[in-house]
């Protein structure tokens, strides 16, 4: 029998109760028994999101780097050249990509509420299936993003309908972000946060 399919702790996976945290993997530390470093990070995300959200909650944990990558998810909030469903459209892409339950179930919900768009269109993103969009802008932020997360060459006709219609800061919006959006996936999938994580356990 390999190790993978032997029973430890009732588990036949051979995951025991230590490796389960607060957050998917990721045990939470209360605010106030965190260091002085980790709780000005925490304090540092409130301040500039309002709350400390899915992947904020872990990075703490590396104080200086999450004060670098805390700012570019901010700045997505509010000064961002793409519109809220440009933003989502591209998210969808990627989390799509990378399979993360938390981030693809919270975005699928954002998507819809706060992107405005259609729920199948919406479905359509996050399981790489056709989609289209009326909106030129939205049409291709869609079909970048694909391309990108492909991974694809991204060809001259398809380059040259981008700057036009988004210009050389909306295509770095787009890369970035999907960019940025893989770091959340990529963090969420290492400490296997579950779709139905509890967003408000210990960060009051």
């Amino acid at each position: 029998m390999s190790t993978s399919s032997t029973i430890v702790n009732g588990k036949k996976d051979g995951t025991t109760q230590s490796d389960r945290g607060t957050f998917g993997r990721y045990v939470e530390t209360p605010v106030d028994r965190m260091s002085p470093e980790m709780l000005d990070a925490f304090e540092f995300t409130k301040k500039l999101r309002g709350e400390v959200p899915g992947p904020h909650k872990i990075w703490p944990s590396n104080p200086k780097l999450s004060k670098t990558i805390v700012p570019t998810g901010a700045y997505f909030q509010t000064q961002s050249t793409l519109t809220k469903a440009e933003i989502e459209i591209s998210t969808g892409v990627i989390n799509g990509r990378w399979l993360a339950a938390y981030s693809n179930h919270e975005h699928e919900i954002i998507a819809e509420k706060l992107g405005g768009l259609p729920l199948e269109k919406v479905e359509a993103l996050i399981t790489g299936l056709p989609t289209s969009f009326d909106d030129p802008r939205q049409q291709v932020v869609y079909e970048l993003a694909s391309a990108l997360a492909q991974p694809r060459v991204i060809p001259v006709g398809l380059f040259r309908r981008a700057k036009a219609l988004l210009g050389d800061a909306g295509i770095v919006d787009v890369t970035v972000l999907m960019g940025w959006f893989t770091g959340v996936s990529l963090t969420l999938m290492a400490y296997d946060v579950p779709s139905n994580a509890d967003e408000t356990a210990l960060d009051q």
